[in-house]
């Protein structure tokens, strides 16, 4: 309300200037009734239009000035209306400039969890996500168009809020990489999964290994993948699939045609279906990675996967270890393996290879022309075969890993090794683990150890070595040999002397390269340390790149005990001693 004041003001004239019938009267009532909106437009005062009129006739007078107050209320609710609009529009914009973006808010979930933020790939493996921490990650994928890998492996709690994830994947279309390893997905998880294969046409590459509760219900992902789907890697090691599951994806590989990698290790009931697997695995053609590591095969599903490789002729990488059912299996099951021509990586240890298989292996391992790693460890066969397999490694000069541990090699056929190792120049890693013949032996290997001037692996552990073994290495390196060596075992062989460690520790300095040393007794033993411990020590000051050494089981004095305690902060190092 206006101030009373005002009216009072304007009946206080003298009515020689104010006629009592005056509209004068009509308009100071309209004015002592009106509401103040707030701020208003100024308008001319009531006795201000009054007197510009006065010789006007009443009757005119006062339809003139209702008219004009009209239109002035008009004027006053419009002017309130732009003023309310304007506020509206300020707090508006003062709110949104107080809200951070989106860009800002990703950029602190992802300081929060202790990661860079980027916004094409979302790495949060090992994070201890939490239910809130999917649900705020689901909320910020719209913001992240451009999303291609997303990695939340070993997070237990995604397991069971999935779906809240999926059901905003539709914004990162783009999406090619999908890690879930170990998150405890349940049956809805992988149902919720399924379902959004529609809405990330891009995605090349799912890998759900270690999530047990996959088995029984692959049903429920595979159904949902439609022809001409783009994966190329699928792995589910260690899902705990069935049978039932091994069908479910032999069909699905109908609509993989672009899959590349197929890794269902240690999944021990699988091997029960390689029979159907097989014979959909010719509609992989371009098929390069085959891991059947720990599956249950048998003999039959070896020879069903023989008659299968005649498709496969892209394959780089087959490993089939740890199935010790197939032994026996080879002689009847290699007639298709030479046909991989660009075959790189073969996986057989701990496969109960017999001699049989043994003479057929020797007919087809040395054909694999492009072969660059071969593990035939904890097969004690194939050092007792007559067959000559190791011989004919010379035939495979690309070889770059072997690995024969506990092969139960003899004289005769540790000998053929190290005359087919002349003959493979570009040897890195070789593995000779338990196999007691070396010990004294080693010798055999010298000429193939001058010549392999890019091994940087060498394991000798539990080989029965002796000083004289040491030596050798160690002349081999003053004379610039193994001066690549990175990894070296000497584990397990507690026939070497402490002269023999001494003389070791004393050219230690010279493997430049060295990360790793390892010179721990057999698990059943002790033994004082000797004096080669200063020396030891004296080396690792020269060997910057060392930062492992294995001494379990060396007792030491006390004095040795202060001296390992200060290496580290004496020397400024950080090297790990697991004694």
């Amino acid at each position: 309300m206006e101030k009373s004041g005002d009216a009072q003001s304007c009946q206080s004239k003298s009515e020689e200037d104010i006629p009592k019938s005056s509209p004068f009267d009509f308009v100071i009532k309209q004015f002592q009734g009106k509401k103040s909106p707030g701020k208003r437009k100024e308008q001319p005062s009531a006795i201000q239009k009054f007197f510009s009129g006065f010789g006007k006739s009443e009757g005119k007078e006062r339809q003139e000035t209702e008219e004009t107050e009209i239109n002035n209320c008009k004027a006053d609710d419009q002017s309130e209306k732009e003023d309310l609009t304007v506020e509206d529009e300020s707090s508006q914009l003062i709110s949104e400039a107080e809200s951070p973006s989106g860009e800002q808010r990703f950029n602190q979930f992802m300081q929060k969890l202790g990661k860079e933020p980027n916004s094409k790939n979302l790495d949060l493996n090992n994070c201890a996500l939490s239910a809130a921490d999917v649900a705020e990650l689901a909320s910020l994928l719209p913001f992240l168009p451009e999303l291609e890998e997303i990695s939340l492996s070993w997070n237990g709690c995604v397991g069971g809020t999935l779906r809240t994830l999926t059901t905003q994947l539709h914004h990162v279309n783009l999406l090619k990489v999908l890690r879930l390893n170990n998150c405890r997905l349940s049956a809805e998880d992988v149902t919720s999964l399924g379902e959004a294969f529609e809405i990330v046409p891009q995605l090349e590459e799912l890998d759900l290994s270690w999530n047990s509760n996959i088995g029984g219900k692959l049903s429920l992902l595979t159904k949902k993948l439609r022809k001409g789907c783009k994966i190329k890697l699928l792995k589910m090691t260690d899902c705990n699939l069935t049978a039932k599951d091994g069908e479910s994806l032999a069909e699905t590989l109908t609509v993989l045609p672009n899959l590349e990698v197929l890794d269902l290790s240690i999944n021990k009931h699988i091997g029960c279906s390689m029979k159907v697997i097989a014979q959909d695995l010719k509609n992989v053609p371009g098929l390069k990675e085959l891991n059947l590591h720990m599956c249950g095969l048998k003999q039959d599903g070896l020879q069903s996967l023989d008659t299968a490789l005649q498709h496969l002729t892209a394959l780089r990488k087959l490993d089939i270890s740890c199935n010790k059912e197939i032994g026996g299996g080879f002689k009847d099951a290699t007639a298709h393996l030479a046909s991989l021509k660009n075959l790189q990586v073969l996986d057989l240890h701990q496969c109960c290879v017999t001699e049989e298989d043994m003479a057929a292996l020797s007919q087809v391992i040395p054909l694999l022309s492009s072969l660059q790693e071969l593990n035939l460890s904890w097969n004690k066969n194939i050092g007792v075969s007559s067959d000559p397999l190791l011989g004919r490694l010379r035939f495979l000069p690309k070889l770059k890993s072997v690995a024969i541990s506990n092969c139960g090699l003899g004289e005769d056929s540790f000998s053929s090794l190290a005359e087919a190792a002349l003959h493979l120049p570009e040897l890195e890693i070789l593995d000779l683990s338990w196999n007691k013949c070396v010990g004294g032996n080693l010798k055999l290997l010298l000429g193939a150890l001058k010549l392999a001037t890019e091994i940087r692996v060498l394991r000798l552990s539990s080989c029965n070595l002796v000083a004289e073994d040491l030596a050798l290495l160690t002349l081999l390196s003053r004379d610039s040999h193994l001066t690549r060596l990175r990894k070296l075992d000497l584990s397990y062989n507690n026939n070497v002397s402490d002269e023999g460690w001494m003389f070791f520790c004393q050219g230690l300095a010279l493997f430049k390269e060295l990360s790793e040393l390892d010179v721990s007794l057999r698990p059943s033993s002790c033994r004082a340390c000797g004096t080669w411990f200063s020396e030891l020590l004296a080396a690792l000051t020269k060997l910057p790149a060392l930062a492992e050494v294995g001494m379990q089981r060396w007792v030491l004095s006390e004095s040795q005990h202060k001296q390992l305690e200060g290496f580290n902060q004496d020397n400024k190092r950080n090297v790990r001693f697991d004694c």
